[in-house]
């Protein structure tokens, strides 16, 4: 399958029209409307309906295959182009909301220039992949000690930075805010708000507790962390995040024992600002992590 089909397919399906597709590629829309049938000619099926624009069944798949094959030759274009470029004077680092370090500011004191993005995690991760990023920050549950499971994108190196204790945030006037611990399984039937971005998403929460509970009430799509704790205080549902990004009632959870674990992501060696960037950023993260096994 051609890229350049591919690309326009995933543009189509995205802005749900034909003449959007083809302003924002700068084509014409008979150009578009011409490669999206090369490549149903190609396939042998159907790619959308017309009236609306949408993707078939066929064109759903086709989808799931597209944009990680897009975002993978991104990825190796990049990390072809680092190889012969030269080390950069500033640093830009794409970072999900919950992912900012203690030593985030020491590193940016050692450095002359720094561009922090807060994006989502997994645009993070590609930022990294597709070059438009020199490292990412990024963070999630995990059993202490244990890696994140990040997406496959490209051979990309990470590195744990720091560890930390989560917690529910509820409101205040919560029945059970006065708790020292929970059980996560106690709280598989509470109303929930659904924050992929902005807290731990309730899909991982699933895993954790190995169950199919912990179903959203609410959907906050976005990375302000304090607007999605205002909805929290004003009883609209409940969300775990690093006990310390917590303003309303926190209750650690006890069972099963997991922590909020930062990592930094980067693709090849390092070197110049963004080696010193990633000692700076990873400096404290013994210390921290010594801090959190004698408090347990």
């Amino acid at each position: 399958m051609d890229p350049h089909l591919l690309r326009t397919f995933v543009t189509v399906a995205r802005l749900g029209s034909f003449s959007a597709a083809a302003h924002e590629l700068g084509y014409t829309q008979s150009a578009v409307s011409q490669q999206i049938s090369v490549l149903e000619g190609d396939l042998g099926a159907k790619l959308f309906t017309r009236r609306p624009v949408a993707p078939t069944t066929v064109g759903l798949r086709l989808l799931d295959h597209a944009e990680p094959l897009l975002l993978r030759l991104e990825a190796a274009r990049a990390d072809l182009a680092r190889l012969s470029s030269v080390a950069a004077d500033e640093v830009t680092v794409a970072m999900s909301p919950l992912a900012a370090p203690p030593s985030l500011a020491a590193a940016a004191h050692a450095l002359r220039g720094l561009t922090v993005r807060v994006v989502g995690r997994e645009e993070a991760i590609a930022s990294v992949a597709r070059g438009t990023a020199d490292v990412a920050l990024v963070d999630g549950m995990a059993a202490p000690s244990d890696p994140l499971h990040l997406t496959d994108i490209s051979p990309l190196t990470t590195r744990a930075v720091v560890e930390q204790p989560l917690a529910v945030a509820l409101p205040t006037d919560h029945p059970l805010a006065g708790r020292s611990a929970l059980r996560l399984t106690d709280l598989a039937d509470a109303r929930w708000i659904d924050a992929p971005d902005a807290a731990i998403p309730l899909a991982r929460l699933r895993v954790s507790a190995t169950t199919d509970g912990f179903r959203a009430c609410l959907r906050y799509e976005g990375c302000d962390v304090t607007g999605l704790l205002a909805l929290v205080a004003a009883g609209l549902g409940l969300a775990v995040l690093p006990a310390s990004a917590i303003t309303t009632a926190a209750v650690p959870i006890s069972v099963p024992r997991a922590v909020h674990r930062i990592e930094l992501v980067h693709n090849g060696t390092l070197t110049g600002q963004v080696a010193r960037f990633a000692t700076a950023v990873s400096a404290t993260a013994q210390a921290s992590n010594s801090r959190m096994r004698t408090a347990r």
